[in-house]
């Protein structure tokens, strides 16, 4: 329940913070709604007793004001409507926008890996939707049954002492209702692997991509199956939740029923004996068909809120998991130039929630101003070398030092604006041709010179050569005039936009030519020598080059062999062929393998 309540405090203070006035106002409109049918209970119990003794200007007066109660029950929520209904909408794109900051804009990228994160976020697509319309519409109608809960109580304790009794009956309801409803919220966690896995096979069978390979090697029917058998699951789970709730609601609702009926016939047996009117037993059966209506709606209302709550709970908890991964505050200055060069000590990584060991007890250094080429098989650790030097993990243990001092040390988005990055999973940018190169560099995304030269240096302006209007081309197929462009294309423009920061400390290419031909990719090597040449003269930059191409890791000053998640040898090509280890012999392989 304090969850539920703290939730309901949550939506008030982010529509307190859209509105005051509007949110103000549709409150006392719901309060208006809520004090209407009770007086036009009261003035039902007048009508009745002035009839009996035939009292017409009193029943008229009386028939007037029950019908104006009556009207307002009906009209004042419509009218509360139109303004809380656009304070919640504005909630949402507010919670919305936060989750988008929550994905993406975390220092690190700890919270991707963790499976009960991936959970999480799936059921927040889905619930945080109710942080809309619909929960400003149960949160004020909640405020509304508050109020008419009170009045009813009132005027049926005026009635009869034993009656203030009736409203508690709604306790097993209200309880057994919040049982359900936490036992939905589990049924709906335990549904999230297998939905987001049936959604992952939803998109490759509609999407364009998988669709040659699906065809290709008859995956159709296997997609379908397997699609089908995960949502049967998810079905299935969510089916129990749901049979197990609506059992207690309806148990719940058996024990008010009896209630109801023992509190009508209550009333009856003092109108026998004259103790009340005949007006007494109209209002006591108009009451407590308002204290079953009530006690349904406060039910369905406190579910409504409960979602809610858990939402923003999930939501708070996503937060606070992110948060984790703020990094210290900063107490060393960013250096222009790399002096000495990077250094690892002791460095080992294990990614979060998985228990295993990427990286084991890596010592290295990578002089200032050279070229380092990391090869190796598939899954050695290249790649989370090059996260670590991004800053995108920090070390389970271990420091990485730069020119002696602790990379953990610098301000982060100091040290982010001084890596230039191209990596094998890059981003398909549908913007125009332009602004897909320029954000390499956000303060120089217009500049023509700018974009044009960062293309030279990746050879990568024959793309746009072949674009039907050059840099200011739409791309992407989302638009309906968007130019939509081959991998390869997408990767030399990706490449490009590696290119745009002109001074970097750290240039990455993780990969860089995977969607290349050779052709391609050995000009392309000779052009990033050059730049890495350019780059060490200017900064002390280091390039790292990550690379399954053995043929061109030549020109690196130092080639490192990650196996294991271990540097298992180091030095040049002609040491390393020298040595006759590992590195000779996989460069002998792939170099027989292309004759």
């Amino acid at each position: 329940m304090f969850a539920t309540l703290r939730g309901c405090l949550e939506l008030l203070r982010l529509s307190w913070q859209q509105n005051r006035a509007k949110l103000c106002l549709s409150i006392l409109l719901k309060l208006g709604e809520a004090a209407a049918l009770p007086l036009a209970a009261v003035a039902l119990r007048i009508i009745t007793d002035a009839a009996v003794a035939g009292d017409i200007t009193r029943a008229v007066l009386a028939g007037l004001a029950a019908a104006a109660g009556v009207i307002g029950s009906l009209t004042l929520g419509h009218f509360a409507h139109v303004l809380y209904y656009e304070l919640g909408e504005l909630n949402f794109l507010s919670k919305d926008v936060q989750l988008i900051h929550l994905a993406n804009g975390s220092a690190g990228l700890e919270h991707h890996e963790r499976p009960e994160y991936a959970d999480k976020l799936q059921v927040l697509k889905q619930e945080l939707q109710r942080t809309g319309w619909s929960s400003m519409e149960a949160l004020m109608s909640s405020v509304s049954l508050t109020v008419a809960i009170t009045l009813t109580a009132v005027l049926l304790a005026q009635l009869n002492p034993w009656l203030l009794l009736l409203p508690l009956a709604a306790v097993p309801p209200v309880l057994l209702g919040r049982r359900a409803e936490l036992g939905l919220g589990r049924a709906r966690q335990a549904a999230a692997e297998p939905t987001r896995r049936a959604r992952h096979l939803f998109t490759l069978a509609v999407d364009a991509g998988p669709a040659k390979e699906l065809r290709l090697f008859g995956l159709q029917q296997e997609i379908r199956s397997r699609h089908k058998t995960l949502w049967s699951d998810a079905t299935r789970r969510l089916w129990r939740g749901e049979v197990r709730a609506a059992l207690m609601r309806v148990a719940g609702q058996i024990v008010f029923a009896i209630a109801y009926v023992g509190g009508t016939l209550l009333v009856i047996r003092d109108a026998v004996a004259g103790r009340s009117s005949v007006g007494d037993v109209v209002l006591v059966i108009s009451l407590a068909v308002m204290v079953n209506q009530q006690v349904a709606t406060g039910v369905t209302l406190l579910q409504d809120l409960q979602r809610v709550a858990h939402a923003l709970a999930d939501f708070r908890w996503a937060q606070d998991l992110v948060a984790q991964q703020d990094p210290p505050p900063p107490d060393a200055e960013l250096p222009d130039r790399i002096r000495d060069g990077v250094r690892l000590r002791n460095v080992s990584f294990t990614y979060p929630g998985t228990g295993r060991t990427v990286l084991s007890d890596v010592n290295l250094h990578l002089p200032a101003g050279s070229t380092v080429a990391l090869v190796g098989e598939n899954g050695a650790g290249k790649t989370t070398l090059v996260k670590l030097l991004c800053r995108f993990y920090q070390p389970t243990s271990g420091t990485i030092e730069i020119d002696g001092v602790d990379l953990a040390r610098f301000p982060l988005a100091e040290w982010r604006q001084r890596i230039a990055a191209g990596f094998q999973d890059f981003v398909r940018f549908e913007f125009v041709a332009r602004e897909t190169v320029g954000v390499g560099d956000l303060p120089r995304i217009d500049s023509t010179p700018a974009v044009t030269a960062a293309l030279e240096r990746a050879r990568a302006g024959d793309v746009v050569e072949r674009l039907p209007d050059g840099l200011d081309t739409q791309l992407g197929k989302s638009y309906t005039d968007g130019q939509e462009l081959s991998g390869g294309q997408w990767q030399k423009l990706a490449l490009g936009r590696a290119m745009m920061r002109t001074q970097p400390l750290l240039l990455v290419l993780d990969e860089p030519t995977a969607a290349l031909d050779a052709e391609s990719e050995e000009l392309l090597f000779e052009q990033y020598a050059a730049n890495a040449k350019r780059v060490a003269a200017e900064t002390g930059g280091i390039t790292v080059l990550v690379t399954h191409r053995f043929s061109s890791v030549r020109m690196a000053d130092l080639i490192l062999v990650v196996a294991d998640g271990r540097i298992v040898e180091s030095g040049s090509h002609s040491e390393l062929m020298a040595n006759n280890q590992l590195y000779a012999e996989l460069y002998q392989m792939q170099a027989t393998a292309y004759q």
